[in-house]
């Protein structure tokens, strides 16, 4: 299967490069009858464009989305849906004068050994960031049919930015994760993330961070092990996010410091269902959603475009040489994931529970 596919009942193909005509995405196997339009779409689209703020570039695009096909009346048919926007503020011609000299932290040199110098190089090309705005289209679908069908609902937002851990999370409050521009729950927590990142950027440099998502009112039994169970299709879904770097369940890393007795989640009855004391699994036992809420932590690795002046290596010379990344970039890109975040996290279960048959072809 080609890498720009994912899914298999509730599949998504992206299309489109970083400074290219357009990124979209299509989507096949979404149910005919969900109530949809670029609305739907647009909200999810317009809390991870750029520009918004000070922490993140200064691009600016306006992000609308067009949907070409697969919805009519305002609800989709259940042919595919093909959603895109246009790019239209992209600079490309900075790019011109390093396509020889790959940016550390970056995919330049890879890329241009997979596809033998054919590869869009403007911006990152294929491997951009820009990219999760295809993401962003097919999760926001996927979102609402989850809601729709099975009342599932997903949020993500900012636990950590460098150094800076937020400590006060609560139910309540992550409801406020958009009040601030990191997107953290905590608000305290949320002005030193924000003078965190202000003072890599005036100094040249970018900071990395963790995003948390959970997912409430899972049903029991989403998985397919062992190779499609819910935990490895989560993740490689998660990792084709550009710049995550690790993914973890639950008490994750923690958990395995832990003995046995201490990591265990004690099974009880609360008003007549079967949860667990504690949920240290993450919801996810066996790779098998087992009814407790979904429990994701995200880690994403500074953004590799600094202005510091970097050391690198010139391939038409075969000399070192010296880059300042030209272009406009984030100083960290964790402020704009938690919207990414909870699209990839509901196209995965989207496509399990229809695996599953918890959603039909037709919705009434």
């Amino acid at each position: 299967m080609s890498g720009s596919i994912i899914g298999e009942r509730f599949v998504a193909m992206s299309f489109g490069e970083s400074h290219g005509m357009c990124v979209g995405i299509v989507v096949d196997g979404c149910p005919a009858g969900l109530a949809l339009n670029e609305s739907d779409i647009q909200e999810l689209l317009d809390l991870r464009k750029p520009g918004q703020s000070i922490v993140t570039t200064q691009r600016k695009e306006e992000d609308k989305v067009e949907i070409i096909s697969g919805v009519f009346n305002n609800h989709t048919t259940g042919a595919p849906i093909c959603m895109l926007i246009w790019n239209k503020d992209s600079d490309s011609r900075p790019y011109e004068t390093i396509k020889n000299i790959p940016r550390p932290g970056h995919a330049d040199y890879p890329a241009m050994v997979k596809y033998g110098g054919f590869a869009d190089y403007r911006g990152g090309g294929r491997f951009s960031g820009r990219l999760t705005a295809t993401l962003v289209m097919a999760g926001a679908v996927a979102g609402k049919l989850l809601k729709k069908t099975l009342g599932i609902e997903t949020v993500a937002y900012t636990t950590e930015i460098g150094t800076v851990r937020a400590g006060n999370i609560t139910p309540a409050n992550i409801t406020t994760r958009y009040n601030n521009e990191v997107r953290c729950p905590d608000q305290d927590a949320a002005e030193k993330m924000k003078e965190a990142i202000l003072q890599a950027r005036n100094g040249g440099d970018s900071l990395g961070g963790v995003i948390e998502c959970t997912t409430s009112s899972l049903p029991v039994g989403l998985g397919e092990p062992i190779f499609a169970s819910l935990e490895s299709d989560l993740s490689k879904a998660l990792f084709s996010i550009p710049a995550v770097k690790a993914v973890e369940f639950g008490s994750g890393f923690a958990g395995s410091k832990r003995r046995g007795s201490e990591n265990n989640d004690v099974y009880m009855m609360k008003n007549g269902k079967v949860v667990t004391k504690t949920n240290n699994a993450g919801g996810i036992l066996g790779g098998l959603s087992d009814g407790m809420p979904l429990v994701i932590r995200v880690g994403f690795k500074p953004a590799a475009s600094i202005a510091k002046t970097q050391v690198t290596l010139d391939i038409s010379k075969n000399s070192q040489s010296e880059l300042e990344v030209p272009g406009r970039h984030d100083p960290c890109v964790v402020p704009r994931a938690p919207p990414v975040v909870e699209c990839v996290v509901s196209m995965v279960l989207a496509d399990h529970a229809i695996r599953a048959g918890l959603i039909p072809p037709v919705l009434k």
